[in-house]
């Protein structure tokens, strides 16, 4: 098993179980090899955990790529807020979130993985905001409301109501129309 195969088995796996007390032994059984092959791919589990929080980035990237465009930026928040709470998109975005709440986006060797991630999240955004007829003078600003703000949103999904939440995406969504002019 070469190394880009075994990250996307590990990526798989901390999809479906989470990045949160990842270990090396348990992580390595469950993809069918030893840690000793892990460290052998990745040199540290820290290394381990950034490529892990990298890829899964990659592959919501992809699915924001994926979206066609919408009638509107407002319309376009409401189709990009659906995707968030589909699968595989909203595992991808849970996994970034377990790593900046266990604190590792902001420390090396995760900082300089997430900065990348985040350049290559906000341009699919920014393509996504213009396929829905933002202009590019204005469309940064509606990604650095839009993306702060339904990652909020998706943190909110395991107390609050869906219904409540659509309801402040939409309001959201307004005033991102509104920004877009």
């Amino acid at each position: 098993m070469d190394r880009d195969d075994l990250l996307d088995r590990i990526s798989d796996h901390v999809l479906a179980h989470g990045l949160i007390g990842l270990s090396l032994r348990p992580v390595a059984a469950a993809v069918g090899t030893s840690d000793r092959m892990l460290i052998y791919h990745f040199t540290s589990r820290d290394a381990l955990v950034s490529a892990v929080v990298a890829r899964t980035s990659e592959r919501a990237v992809a699915q924001v790529e994926a979206l066609p465009g919408a009638a509107s930026v407002r319309s376009g928040v409401n189709r990009l807020w659906a995707a968030y709470q589909t699968q595989p998109l909203s595992r991808c975005l849970d996994v970034y979130c377990q790593a900046a709440a266990t604190g590792l986006i902001g420390r090396e060797p995760y900082l300089s993985d997430a900065r990348a991630s985040n350049a290559a999240w906000a341009a699919a955004l920014r393509d996504y905001f213009m396929r829905c007829g933002a202009s590019p003078r204005r469309v940064g600003r509606i990604v650095t409301l839009v993306d702060s703000a339904l990652y909020g949103f998706h943190l909110d999904l395991t107390t609050d109501r869906p219904t409540e939440l659509a309801r402040g995406v939409d309001d959201l969504a307004l005033a991102a129309q509104a920004i877009a002019g």
